[in-house]
């Protein structure tokens, strides 16, 4: 019996990125099926936010996402360009947020066409990985949508016709999110439990044991 989750992710999120490899190698070995549900970064959903995080966060992050990496054979570094435009200095977010915007509407189409995770995991490597410079130019999420077995012209119709509608899903899944009890990526919700974090997926697991999960 397949058993379905809802994985909640960000672009911008290094753990977002960080445990999507897990995912996948586990949707391999059990007979489980994420429901990717795309959010936006915090930066842009909560105005000033880092201008009020404790200035020892960021650099710890960093460290942590590195270790991380290290520990698990992840290729990574900060991306280049940032996926939100903002002024790491002051902690100011600009108003316009096409890249953001862009990449996430592409991985609700995606999930529409039930290729989430595919292109997830390839575009958050083109994204993330270090190993492109300027992942938002060129046909880098083009090459990202085929890889995931998507057509990119297909999605470029949707983003340019449904972007009102690929936005209206995102907002419902930030509400989902926070009624599912979290507010933080990524989160995994099973039978309306929360997990957050990547490194709660073996809690995730545990639990989808006890209600029948089973290997392939």
């Amino acid at each position: 019996m397949t058993l379905s989750f809802d994985y909640y992710y960000s672009f911008r999120s290094p753990y977002s990125y960080l445990a999507a490899p897990q995912i996948e190698e586990l949707t391999r070995r059990y007979d489980i099926a994420p429901r990717m549900r795309i959010v936006l970064p915090i930066a842009v959903r909560i105005p000033g936010f880092f201008k009020q995080v404790n200035p020892l966060w960021p650099p710890y992050l960093l460290r942590d996402t590195f270790r991380i990496s290290q520990m698990q054979n992840i290729p990574y570094r900060w991306p280049r360009p940032d996926p939100i435009v903002m002024d790491i200095s002051k902690g100011e977010v600009a108003a316009d947020q096409p890249y953001i915007y862009r990449v996430s509407r592409l991985g609700v189409h995606a999930e529409r066409k039930g290729r989430g995770l595919a292109f997830i995991r390839a575009a958050s490597h083109a994204i993330w990985s270090g190993e492109i410079d300027n992942w938002h130019e060129g046909d880098h999420l083009t090459r990202a949508l085929e890889k995931a077995g998507l057509d990119a012209a297909e999605a470029e119709r949707a983003l340019a016709e449904e972007a009102d509608s690929l936005d209206a899903e995102i907002a419902a899944n930030e509400a989902d999110q926070r009624g599912a009890g979290h507010w933080g990526v990524p989160l995994f919700v099973f039978n309306d439990e929360p997990f957050f974090g990547q490194d709660r997926i073996d809690h995730l697991i545990w639990r989808m044991t006890q209600h029948g999960l089973s290997e392939r």
